[in-house]
């Protein structure tokens, strides 16, 4: 059996979890392609990591950035590439992008089974029956479906999936590579306790709000508090520079921009805490990463990550993310001498071993097993 995995853009936890789902692919005696419509894509402009596996990706197109892209070349070369390819069962990520639909459409035009990898949930925005019912209408065309947790399973099912049909392990990251072990010996990044948040500056990522919480948090710990580091960058980086200076923070949150996955694991490496603050959010990777480094986490309720990683008062703790007393007093809590931080972040790390590549390999097998046989 032939089958091919379709992404806008292989990162570096694309990788990992194609090597996995192809050692599986092995055993069983199928075959896998990686096909990712653009090498280069400006909302996520990662360098893979594996530079080895990167090559046996076959790109839709070549030196040229997704946005940029002319939508009926793209669709010709894509289709190109499945009938190049010939999968059997090709596994599309989403179906929000308008070329994933279509490669859905060359399934059904072909008889070949298409399986959907999907993050959503429910409250992820203003839902309207309309927009509901074309949904329910598109997943009649998915065999079968690998989500990332609960939440989103919930979802697919509202929608009319069969819950037989729906496997999780979609939203796992390399662990491997942030071994608390290992990243420790890396330079330090600062030489101050810190509290540690990794973003796209856009507004769901609710940076100006953890802005204003960290402000009233110094203010309570007073010369014993944390500082704060903003990894990332985005349109609201000049929004985030006026706030530091408005609340005189220049001197206790530091931004150093954006950073590829081996420049981040030193900030991992040493933080006390990881934060993340969205205001809605489908899963949100970076607790992943943060939780395999061995950091407690406070991570806000509406990530869909939320249900499934944080064990609260064990490995972390949830928050309203509207609520900036809420994580002003978690901050407090999280960095005062009554929390084990060593004890909490073994518990992240002990609890994230559950969600590795292999375990996106082991759903995405049921998944195609399932979609074969139905």
């Amino acid at each position: 059996m032939n089958i091919a995995i379709l992404f806008s853009n292989f990162g570096p936890y694309h990788l990992a979890r194609l090597q996995a789902f192809k050692n599986v692919c092995a055993s069983e005696q199928w075959s896998c392609n990686g096909i990712e419509l653009a090498q280069h894509q400006a909302e996520y402009p990662w360098k893979p990591a594996n530079k080895k596996l990167k090559d046996t990706i076959i790109p839709v197109t070549k030196n040229q950035q997704l946005e940029k892209i002319n939508f009926l070349t793209l669709i010709k070369q894509l289709y190109q590439v499945l009938f190049q390819v010939k999968p059997d069962v090709l596994v599309v990520s989403g179906y929000s992008r308008p070329a994933m639909l279509c490669a859905v459409l060359w399934t059904v035009l072909n008889r070949k089974k298409a399986i959907l990898l999907s993050e959503s949930k429910k409250d992820d925005a203003v839902r309207t029956s309309w927009q509901e019912n074309l949904k329910s209408w598109l997943l009649k065309f998915y065999k079968s479906a690998l989500v990332g947790g609960r939440i989103h399973k919930d979802y697919l099912s509202e929608l009319g999936m069969s819950s037989q049909a729906i496997f999780p392990g979609y939203d796992v990251v390399d662990n491997s590579a942030f071994t608390p072990q290992e990243i420790k010996s890396l330079p330090k990044a600062l030489n101050r306790p810190y509290f540690l948040a990794i973003n796209r500056f856009i507004p769901k990522k609710n940076l100006l709000n953890l802005i204003e919480s960290y402000a009233q948090y110094r203010l309570a710990a007073g010369e014993q508090s944390w500082d704060l580091v903003l990894c990332g960058d985005g349109e609201l980086r000049e929004q985030i520079k006026a706030k530091i200076i408005e609340l005189n923070l220049q001197n206790f949150v530091h931004l150093p921009g954006f950073l590829q996955q081996e420049q981040m694991l030193t900030y991992f490496a040493h933080a006390n805490c990881f934060v993340h603050a969205s205001t809605t959010e489908q899963w949100g990777l970076v607790v992943n990463e943060a939780m395999a480094a061995g950091l407690p986490v406070i991570v806000s309720e509406r990530c869909g990550c939320f249900e499934d990683l944080v064990i609260e008062g064990v490995n972390g703790y949830g928050f309203n993310p509207e609520n900036k007393e809420q994580l002003t007093q978690l901050m407090n809590e999280i960095s005062s001498e009554s929390i084990d931080l060593q004890e909490m972040g073994q518990a992240s790390l002990e609890h994230i071993k559950n969600y590795s590549p292999d375990y996106f390999a082991t759903g995405l097998k049921q998944a195609v097993e399932y979609a074969i046989s139905h």
